[in-house]
């Protein structure tokens, strides 16, 4: 089959094919609801067009009509791209720990729970070096992370406590929490804030800041994490410059997978 130069379209083109991909392309995760007017905008076609692509989209089990706000569904992976389908979580999460890393010049993690472990599925490192070096597969005790608090946070009350009595706390450094009872408080200040925040608990001179991840809303599936050195600025201004990114990256992400649930399907935590 012969070629098509850059910039031109065949004889064979079809148009109205084009146009209705477009409507498709416009959802996004940042995007995974629209009107048809925003729909409309997004893929620069009329809303008579657009609406025409949109109503034919639901009938054919494409997109989802909630009183006028248009979803992609599921199905529309079968258009030509299955391989999305064995996607993993690191695949989904990988572009954007590297946005993170890059926009905040600190690394960035995405960690689950093993056991009594915080292991690290994902990572996108920054320019900074690092005394510990971690990553993916790399294992840590749970206590002394700020990934794992929130991981050990997100348990129920009574395997948290079995946690608490099997697990020995080891000073790290010198500011390692290692009596129990301070460190079920610290895990129970994360679960109610929503993060946690380890300040050279595992590294001396490291300051972590970490938030949940979350599968369609409620089970806890991990944690995404950033770090950095407490020599360039105070704690409080580490919490003020990581935590708001982490949090916006995790709701996208979220959003990512509520839009394509088929992507994953989470396995049990500590499995």
């Amino acid at each position: 089959m012969t070629a098509v130069p850059p910039g031109e379209r065949s004889q064979e083109f079809v148009r109205s094919l084009e146009r209705g991909l477009s409507v498709i392309k416009a959802f996004d995760a940042d995007h995974p609801r629209m009107t048809l007017s925003e729909v409309s905008r997004a893929a620069g076609l009329s809303p008579a067009a657009t609406r025409r692509f949109l109503l034919t989209l639901v009938d054919l089990g494409y997109l989802a009509n909630d009183d006028g706000v248009f979803s992609v569904l599921p199905s529309v992976l079968s258009l030509g791209y299955p391989q999305l389908s064995n996607l993993s979580l690191p695949d989904i999460v990988q572009p954007y720990l590297e946005d993170v890393a890059t926009d905040l010049r600190a690394a960035a993690s995405l960690t689950v729970l093993d056991g009594d472990d915080a292991v690290y599925l994902a990572r996108a490192s920054a320019d900074q070096p690092m005394t510990l070096a971690v990553n993916v597969g790399s294992r840590l005790p749970a206590f002394a992370t700020a990934a794992g608090r929130v991981l050990l946070a997100g348990k129920p009350d009574d395997e948290l406590d079995a946690y608490l009595e099997r697990v020995v706390l080891r000073p790290l450094t010198p500011f390692t929490i290692v009596d129990p009872a301070a460190l079920r408080a610290e895990l129970l200040k994360v679960r109610a804030q929503g993060w946690s925040l380890v300040d050279q608990e595992l590294e001396e001179g490291v300051v972590a800041v970490a938030v949940p991840l979350r599968w369609r809303g409620d089970q806890l599936v991990g944690a995404l994490n950033s770090s950095t050195h407490t020599t360039r600025v105070p704690v409080e201004q580490t919490l003020r410059t990581l935590l708001a990114p982490l949090q916006a990256t995790a709701a996208r992400i979220e959003a990512d997978l509520r839009v394509y649930p088929s992507l994953y399907r989470p396995r049990a935590l500590g499995s």
